[in-house]
């Protein structure tokens, strides 16, 4: 997925509210940035950092700047981190029409935003005339508490409790159901979830799985001009 304009540098000051960001540009001035990241942003929000926004062309965009990227260290170095929880459905989305996920290619047609379960939406279903459906939702990671092992989530999250269900309901039916996360950190080398964080979604988690929903983890690459799907990194227990 290639950024649709150049990212701008800048300094970020605060975030706050969730969705905002102030930030200092190159020149001085003091701006706004929209934060697509409804998470606790643990590890990448310190003040002084560089931070990398995107600049809408619309003119009628309230906050015309989005947080994309920051520099980060998680004790390995500076590096690259994706922040915008938005980008990992298109990224997915190019490796699955690439068929550049090995667990998930084959399948005769890819469709997004498929209404099922009770009220969900799955960001991705695959079809084929020779298998059973398979049932994708994806998650972003952005959390490293220790270096090298990615975590999800970095908040409570209800939402992602109840994909888990509506996953398993649909594996249990016969279809098969995947936990897809996304890792914007090139540098993961694990996954795992942060138990600790969301009790409620490590239990949802094994429940799902116990149900038969597979579950993958995906590092991505990260650059100033996009971000694509690297490649695949074990899951811890």
């Amino acid at each position: 997925m290639k950024f649709a304009v150049e990212l701008i540098p800048a300094t970020l000051l605060r975030r706050y509210k969730r969705f905002l960001a102030d930030v200092e540009l190159t020149d001085g001035s003091v701006i706004t940035a929209h934060v697509a990241n409804p998470g606790a942003m643990i590890g990448l929000q310190a003040t002084g950092a560089r931070v990398w926004l995107s600049k809408s062309p619309s003119t009628t965009r309230k906050l015309p700047y989005s947080w994309e990227l920051i520099e980060a260290d998680f004790g390995g170095g500076s590096e690259l981190v994706g922040v915008n929880t938005m980008h990992p459905n298109a990224i997915v989305a190019e490796a699955l029409a690439a068929q550049a996920i090995p667990e998930l290619a084959g399948y005769a047609s890819i469709r997004r935003e498929v209404k099922y379960g009770a009220a969900s939406r799955v960001d991705f279903l695959l079809e084929d005339p020779a298998r059973p459906p398979c049932y994708v939702e994806v998650k972003n990671v952005h959390m490293m508490r220790r270096l090298g092992l990615a975590e999800f989530p970095d908040s409570v999250t209800a939402r992602g409790a109840r994909h888990l269900e509506e996953l398993a309901i649909v594996a249990a039916a016969g279809a098969r159901a995947v936990m897809l996360f996304v890792i914007q950190i090139g540098s993961s080398t694990a996954f795992a979830l942060a138990r600790d964080i969301d009790p409620a979604y490590g239990r949802a988690f094994d429940t799902a799985r116990a149900a038969g929903v597979e579950a993958i983890a995906y590092t991505c690459a990260i650059s100033h001009d996009g971000l694509i799907l690297a490649g695949p990194v074990p899951i811890e227990p």
